[in-house]
């Protein structure tokens, strides 16, 4: 395969990544997470995450084979020699952006995380907790939920 078609290539499942991405964005940013569609997302991703390296395999060894040296100054000179540098160009941004989204959504979940540790915290707290004795105190009782309270 040429440096175009690959290039292309990445280009498209990049693009697809990308709209996976901001799915799970919405998905996470909504009050209730439906953990199907995650799950979907998650398995989609990996599929293109998948290809992406392939892609990125198959470049870096057509890149060796035509002589450019390895890492980004090898890949740019290829890309230009081929006249697709403006392609080249447009999949870094795409990768770079494809990042971005990660890691907010890496960021979101870890909230999302916190923020329910905190709710189950509260919860067992709740749960140690008796409706008040005859003094007017409460008395922790472990594994105890009063749902009267």
């Amino acid at each position: 395969m040429n440096l175009v078609k690959l290039l292309g290539q990445q280009s498209e499942d990049l693009g697809a990544l990308i709209r996976l991405l901001e799915q799970e964005h919405q998905a996470l940013a909504v009050g209730r997470i439906d953990g199907e569609l995650l799950q979907r997302i998650a398995a989609d991703k990996q599929n293109l995450l998948e290809q992406l390296e392939d892609a990125e395999q198959q470049r870096r060894q057509l890149q060796s084979e035509l002589g450019y040296p390895d890492g980004d100054a090898g890949a740019r000179e290829a890309a230009r020699a081929a006249d697709c540098l403006g392609s080249w160009e447009a999949v870094r941004s795409a990768s770079e952006r494809a990042a971005r989204l990660n890691e907010l959504a890496g960021s979101m979940l870890k909230m999302r995380l916190t923020h329910n540790q905190r709710l189950l915290n509260l919860i067992h707290s709740v749960a140690e907790k008796t409706l008040y004795d005859t003094r007017g105190r409460t008395q922790a009782q472990p594994g105890r939920l009063d749902a009267s309270a």
